[in-house]
């Protein structure tokens, strides 16, 4: 498909040499060039399609890179990637070692900062200008961040650092009442009630224009005016939050409006405060299938571009197991609640909020107070679960150790997207909770290979006596499933006395058993045990299946440090473990974007990396009877 205004006007130098009538046909093609590419590489589709007049007026306002923009999250950042140079990169949009769907600063100067999570860009803004000012350096950091991102606590503590002296700093607040899920709590509710002023700007500048021009007097008077316009401001439209914080507020304004959006910030540039500027615009715009349901085409994998229609969820999926089942105790136990962080659909818990709205709770993109408030209502008696993706869990550590463990509170984490996610990349993998999920005392961690050991865990929860969770992984089922005997919470596979095993958990339990059934082709029997526990570990129980064992492998994808490889590695050699053991798992590492399998392979912790393993101790212990 052919895009001229885009192959035409392809940077900032262009865009400001343009006309509004060009600006608008660019706006027009590079939404096309969105989802022509989107559907082919997946994506993050309704948010950049929102942000694409947005991005095009930065870029005729501001100077890069001397001029800085942050995006808050950043999966809409894919217009600001096209008009910096990375536009021919498209086609390898979050593909291993291709164009990132985030911004990342070795990609491009013009990416200030390297960002993924929600909620950081006020305050990596504020550190920014604040260097720019200590430094002596010209320029404006920009900081653009949505609704939904402004449902988390850190970006208050951002305007909370803000002073007069950063006028250098402007604030985009890109209002489209979604981020995943539908915005809830009062913030939603005040941006709703917010309403333009241009009374006040229209007195304001006429008052201006008039009181100058008085002979003698004008300018002085003008000073006072300015002295207490603040005065004024309040009794002819009244105040808000960001003016009461000491950040000049504009708006709302038409965030599609490129003309005025580019005024505005202009305008913002020369006031000599920080500024807030709020645009209104619409998560998916241009594309009906994608304004229709946002919330399907916000991160989605390809899709018919001409009908709408991308692949249907999974049947089955641990998460929408989890959903079900958790709906089906609920309506048998009045205690459980539910609780996620903006991402009901991201967790299968629409049906329980449709059915139990009382008992289900969306508490915005505020992961730490979802923890604390967990904390509360299992004090008083209830049983929640927070379920939330693994990477977004790191961000309440500290609530986990101190409000809910330390108190040995029953609450129930149901840790979805734990191990390697895939494309969204190094922001998003869950590799990081075994290690510190299993440091914390009190805390109980599982990691089912199953949905039957899912469904049966979740069962526990009106028992449980103190913190569990429980970590499952994207998708469904992986590998063929073959006979198993139990010893403890470990599930044994394969023959009792074979010479080497596998010891792993979650759904490496997959890539354990096609190792083993390749092995199996050269003659090495080779068994799996599968932990179901992974904290506390049963070490008696597991060292009597690995009794005839003289090989060892360890295997998990997860980080090695604090790991239960090196757990039980560390065990093995205090009891003087006869055999030999090889630790396969993540060294010290971030794992970019790319397939999942594909991962597996790149960081050495797949199936052929267990046969390899296994087959050169055994072809070396034949070498050494010869």
């Amino acid at each position: 498909m052919n895009h001229p205004t885009l192959e035409r006007i392809d940077n900032a130098d262009k865009i400001k040499a343009a006309s509004l009538s060009e600006l608008d046909m660019l706006a027009a093609d590079i939404r096309s060039f969105l989802i022509e590419h989107i559907s082919k590489t997946g994506g993050h589709l309704a948010s950049n399609l929102g942000v694409v007049e947005l991005t095009i007026a930065l870029h005729n306002v501001l100077n890069f890179p001397q001029d800085q923009v942050v995006f808050d999250v950043g999966h809409q950042a894919y217009t600001h990637k096209i008009l910096t140079g990375r536009r021919d990169r498209f086609d390898t949009l979050r593909q291993f070692q291709g164009l990132s769907g985030f911004p990342k600063p070795h990609e491009s100067d013009c990416d200030a900062f390297g960002t993924g999570h929600s909620s950081t860009s006020i305050s990596a803004a504020v550190g920014l200008a604040t260097a720019k000012k200590l430094r002596g350096e010209a320029g404006h950091v920009v900081a653009v961040i949505g609704d939904g991102a402004m449902t988390g606590g850190l970006a208050y503590e951002g305007l909370n650092n803000i002073t007069e002296e950063l006028d250098n700093l402007i604030i985009v607040l890109n209002d489209n009442e979604l981020s995943i899920s539908k915005n809830v709590g009062s913030l939603a509710e005040y941006l709703a009630k917010l309403t333009s002023k241009p009374a006040y700007f229209r007195i304001k500048d006429a008052t201006k224009k008039v009181v100058l021009h008085i002979p003698l007097i004008g300018r002085g008077l003008y000073r006072v005016i300015h002295d207490t316009k603040s005065v004024f401001k309040t009794l002819l439209v009244g105040s808000n939050f960001f003016e009461d914080l000491g950040i000049t507020y504009f708006g709302p304004i038409d965030g599609h409006d490129i003309k005025a959006v580019s005024k505005v910030l202009g305008r913002a540039m020369t006031i000599g405060k920080p500024a807030l500027i709020h645009l209104k615009t619409v998560k998916g715009k241009g594309y009906v299938y994608a304004e229709n349901d946002p919330t399907a085409f916000h991160g989605i994998a390809s899709f018919d571009m001409d009908t709408g229609e991308h692949p249907s969820n999974l049947t089955d999926s641990f998460s929408k197991v989890f959903g079900d089942s958790l709906y089906a105790l609920a309506q048998q136990d009045e205690r459980i609640c539910a609780i996620t962080a903006a991402m009901t659909e991201g967790v299968s818990l629409c049906r329980f909020a449709a059915a139990m709205p009382q008992r289900f709770f969306d508490v915005g993109i505020a992961e730490g107070h979802a923890v604390t408030f967990a904390a509360g209502l299992a004090k008083a008696g209830m049983r929640p679960c927070f379920a939330v993706y693994s990477s977004f869990l790191q961000r309440a550590y500290d609530e986990i150790v101190h409000d809910v463990a330390l108190q040995n509170l029953p609450v129930t984490f149901l840790v979805d997207r734990a191990g390697i996610v895939g494309e969204d990349g190094e922001t998003h993998q869950g590799i990081f909770d075994v290690s510190y999920l299993t440091s914390i005392p009190n805390m109980t961690v599982y990691s089912p290979y199953t949905y039957t050991q899912l469904k049966a865990l979740l069962g526990e929860m009106g028992r449980c006596e103190g913190p569990t969770a429980i970590r499952i992984p994207r998708g469904g089922m992986e590998g063929r499933f073959a006979d198993c005997y139990e010893i403890g919470d470990y599930a044994v596979y394969g023959r009792e006395d074979a010479s080497a095993a596998v010891v792993t958990y979650g759904r490496m339990t997959a890539q354990a058993l096609d190792a083993c059934e390749e092995l199996e082709k050269s003659g090495i029997h080779t068994k799996v045990i599968s932990l179901l526990k992974i904290k506390p570990i049963d070490f008696d129980a597991l060292f009597c299946a690995l009794a005839h064992c003289r090989k060892v492998v360890f295997l998990e994808e997860s980080e090695r440090i604090g790991g239960i490889a090196q757990q039980l590695a560390a065990e093995l050699l205090s009891r003087r473990f006869a055999g030999r053991y090889t630790i396969l798992a993540l060294n010290d590492t971030y794992v970019e974007q790319g397939k999942p399998q594909q991962l597996l392979r790149v960081y050495g912790i797949s199936a052929q990396d267990v046969v390899r393993a296994i087959a050169e101790e055994d072809a070396g212990e034949r070498e050494e009877e010869t």
